[in-house]
């Protein structure tokens, strides 16, 4: 290796001694700009994994693997090397609210959420495949088939007809949630579901063309179970994934609980479950 330490060696005896042509020397990386060609590498391979990452969550990507970077050095890499995402928005159909069901009044108004499983938001938006378009619908099927349900939880919507419907009312109430609407023509009274659908869309339903419903149904799932819930950092979440934000919740929770003594000796036999 030819270094600029060189001591009482020339550049040109160095490069001599080992053979190179000086032009060598001089052309190869500075310091600088080798580092970030190396920490572009890096950015690209967060790019493919998370598509639609601006610099920003990039930056908080960077950080947690280890990478000591400004946000504006990230940009500037970006930038040069064309990593920027830039994405149309599409208008979608709006929500068909003008119907004579029953609606709910807002629960969520002036409330605090502070807990996991307080409110789940719904909402429910278009898919565009190659010759016709879908549906796709949050929360309730998936999240009574995967969570309980605490008493006093919170289904939170808009007004629009599938969710007055009397057929999802009376699915939601059987299984103990509280309704909770929107105002009409208020998106902002459900922004987290607003807030997800645009995420969605942004970073994987723009940037995909679906044969048919059975692709849409498959890549939508695994963006949303890869890398939307186990990869993607999320601001609203301190720029952590949602896997890794209900698992610290939940980590707190346990080391906050009170501890519970047994009045009597725990013991072990046969016809029982050993304790761990």
């Amino acid at each position: 290796m030819v270094s600029q330490d060189r001591g009482p060696l020339s550049i040109r005896g160095a490069c001599e001694l080992v053979d190179i042509n000086r032009s060598w020397y001089y052309a190869k990386p500075c310091g600088p700009a080798q580092a970030d060609a190396e920490l572009q590498d890096v950015i690209e391979q967060i790019v493919v994994e998370c598509e639609g990452y601006g610099y920003r969550r990039v930056t908080h990507e960077l950080r947690r693997r280890g990478y000591r970077v400004n946000h504006k050095r990230v940009l500037r890499i970006m930038r040069e090397g064309a990593l920027l995402c830039r994405l149309r928005r599409r208008r979608g159909r709006g929500t068909q609210s003008d119907h004579g069901l029953p609606v709910y009044p807002n629960l969520l108004r002036g409330r605090e959420i502070t807990a996991l499983n307080q409110v789940w938001v719904a909402d429910i938006t278009y898919i565009r495949l190659l010759v016709e378009f879908v549906f796709l619908a949050v929360i309730l099927e998936r999240a009574l088939a995967s969570r309980s349900v605490p008493e006093g939880l919170i289904h939170h919507s808009d007004q629009g007809v599938q969710y007055a419907a009397r057929v999802y009312v009376s699915r939601a109430q059987k299984a103990g949630l509280r309704l909770s609407m929107g105002r009409r023509g208020r998106p902002g009274d459900n922004a987290r579901a607003e807030a997800f659908f645009r995420t969605l869309k942004m970073e994987q339903v723009y940037l995909t063309e679906y044969v048919d419903l059975a692709d849409a149904y498959q890549q939508i799932e695994a963006f949303l179970e890869d890398v939307y819930n186990r990869k993607r950092l999320h601001s609203s979440l301190g720029y952590v994934p949602p896997v890794e934000f209900e698992e610290a919740l939940e980590a707190e929770a346990k080391r906050s609980a009170p501890v519970s003594r047994p009045s009597a000796p725990l013991t072990w036999s046969p016809t029982a479950p050993a304790l761990p």
